[in-house]
């Protein structure tokens, strides 16, 4: 396959549409037009997708930069049925610290006229109203970086080009104590620590759960350590004991694990660099200097801190007695598979909660609650897959959930899961295999904490924490089952070619100093999907062979290209990793395409 493709013909830019609106611009309605002489770049996301909020933080230093000749347009296309809700769409822009208009597209009705497949994807439109560049996944803004250098010297020379202030209208902060708080951890004095994750600070209660008796950190996004007063976090989630003394904090955004002195106030870093785990980064070592992503929460289990790693479906763990951290479960695929750790798949863990027998997770991306045996084999309670969700109680086999965050031990042997899209806080009982709910009128509860016969609910979405006697008896709700709402892609039974286009960035080539730079990895639900093509190669092209007797599955995919720059006299080239997983809903149908083309990086011709 061609990997530097020419342009190929031009493509006007679909019109922007969404049921929900605009926000972040002020009340004001936008059209492609109004944004002519602009160069464009459309940021499909959703707010549950951790790869997204990546994507959010890269485009940060780009948006700085070129402030004046770029405007960047979140669409916002959701996957679960919470997402469709415009004040969880208003709500996750402020709780992200996203500076550029939202379009709320809840019908995907732009996701569609762009035949996005994938979250994240990133669109180029030039000034003239052309779309040339589409990718898909993270790790792209430096080729778009490239991209916007070129578009501005073309469109500057053709008189085409626009400078000026952008669309971008901030919102008005709210005065509420806390922001989006996510994780809280009950001191050894009775009293509550919580990340407080918008404010970028830590905030120590009273045992009311109300009164503040002490913030930790500036209360500015950043990464230092400190005093009280000095110490940046990065929207910190997870808390945990290290010991009466200490508590671990999972700085999310600055991909590190920083240690809270009690006493003083003083912030230190435990592990991590402050930059982001990307394929073919060291997997172990000495914490200060291995690269981790999106670590969600922690909590203490067998002598060592374990690590919901969010940013790459991984448990890691981090060992204090000797200063390492090291995956613990996990293949970085993400999915639901269960087995030996180092076979298992996960999809966004983003709570943990540890008895002596398990270490519970919520596995966020499948609306799953999982667990791991002190022997390291993964287990799963509740959940079936990235694309079944909803609220139903009863077997757990059948039981649905729908983007939990949180997970809390409770005395009994069972365990509380902050149910957070469904705004409910459900209940696992291992000795019946049962679930049921113990409370409904939640706003998206990210973590739940014990104090005596209460359970301290962060209600993130209302910016509190919230008290509940824990009940008797779970409270009965009607059954609600949901499947993802993108349409299905029709393909022809037997012979499908699937093809990844990657074309390398302007100025950038393959990366073959070490084998093939390419990598391709297919399987299927159903398994029975795929006759044949599934496993692991390094062509980004595969020739599939579906079944006719399945009629519908889904196709997973995931591609991973690495590209350098292409200067023969730089002996230390800046090399790239673009990867993206694409979980695509397919129908057999005699009717169907006999090619599925999806687009990591460049142009399908």
């Amino acid at each position: 396959m061609d990997h530097s493709a020419p342009r190929s013909a031009r493509v006007r830019a679909p019109e922007l549409i969404g049921k929900g609106g605009w926000l972040n611009t002020g009340g004001r309605q936008y059209t492609l037009a109004d944004l002519r002489g602009r160069i464009v770049i459309l940021d499909f996301w959703t707010f549950c997708c951790v790869n997204c909020l990546h994507v959010l933080d890269e485009l940060r230093e780009l948006e700085e930069k070129h402030r004046d000749t770029v405007v960047v347009i979140g669409v916002h296309s959701p996957k679960f049925v919470h997402e469709a809700e415009h004040q969880a769409v208003v709500d996750a822009v402020e709780r992200y610290g996203v500076e550029h208009p939202v379009l709320d597209d809840p019908e995907l009705a732009t996701w569609k006229q762009y035949a996005v497949r994938a979250w994240p994807t990133l669109v180029v439109i030039d000034p003239e109203g052309y779309v040339v560049a589409q990718h898909a996944g993270e790790g792209h803004v430096h080729a778009i970086e490239r991209l916007v250098a070129e578009l501005e010297s073309e469109h500057a020379a053709k008189g085409t080009l626009r400078r000026g202030d952008g669309p971008y209208v901030a919102p008005e902060p709210e005065p509420t104590v806390l922001r989006f708080p996510g994780k809280a951890v009950p001191l050894p004095g009775g009293n509550f620590l919580v990340s407080d994750t918008t404010r970028h600070q830590l905030v120590e209660f009273a045992e009311d759960g109300e009164s503040v008796l002490r913030r930790i950190g500036s209360g500015a996004r950043g990464f230092a350590d400190g005093s009280a007063d000095e110490a940046a976090f990065n929207e910190p989630q997870g808390l945990a004991l290290l010991d009466d003394d200490s508590v671990v904090v999972a700085d999310t955004v600055n991909h590190a694990l920083r240690r809270l002195d009690l006493t003083t106030g003083e912030v230190t870093t435990l592990a991590g660099t402050g930059r982001q785990w990307w394929q073919g980064s060291p997997t172990s070592g000495p914490a200060r200097e291995v690269d981790l992503s999106s670590p969600w929460d922690v909590a203490w289990w067998q002598g060592r801190v374990w690590i919901a790693m969010a940013g790459v479906h991984q448990l890691w763990a981090y060992d204090p007695t000797d200063g390492t951290v090291a995956v613990s479960a996990g293949t970085t695929n993400e999915g639901l598979v269960d087995g030996p750790g180092g076979e298992a798949w996960f999809a966004q863990p983003s709570g943990l909660a540890a008895t002596p027998e398990r270490l519970w997770l919520a596995d966020s991306e499948t609306s799953a609650l999982r667990w791991v045996a002190p022997d390291g084999s993964v287990h799963t309670a509740v959940g079936t897959g990235l694309f079944d969700f909803g609220h139903r109680d009863g077997a757990a086999e059948q039981a649905l959930l729908q983007h939990p965050l949180g997970v809390t031990a409770l005395p009994d042997g069972s365990v509380a899961v902050s149910d957070t899209y469904n705004h409910a806080l459900r209940r696992y009982d291992p000795a019946t295999g049962e679930v049921t709910t113990l409370a409904t009128d939640l706003r998206e509860p990210s973590d739940a904490v014990l104090a005596g016969d209460d359970i301290v609910v962060v209600e993130s979405a209302r910016h509190r924490l919230t008290r509940l006697r824990l009940p008797e008896e779970a409270v009965k709700v009607p059954d609600v089952a949901h499947r993802t709402q993108r349409e299905a892609t029709e393909v022809t039974p037997g012979r499908l070619r699937l093809d990844v286009i990657f074309q390398a960035p302007t100025g950038q080539k393959l990366d073959v100093r070490y084998g093939p730079s390419t990598r391709l990895l297919v399987s299927a639900t159903p398994p029975e999907l795929l006759r044949s093509g599934e496993g692991a190669g390094t062509d980004l092209s595969r020739a599939l062979e579906l079944d006719p007797a399945v009629e519908e599955g889904v196709l997973h995919v995931s591609a991973m290209a690495a590209s350098c720059d292409d200067d023969p006299a730089n002996e230390y080239p800046a090399c790239h990793v673009h990867q993206q997983d694409w979980g695509v809903p397919v129908r057999l149908t005699e009717a169907g395409t006999d090619r599925l083309p999806l687009v990591l990086a460049g142009m399908d011709a």
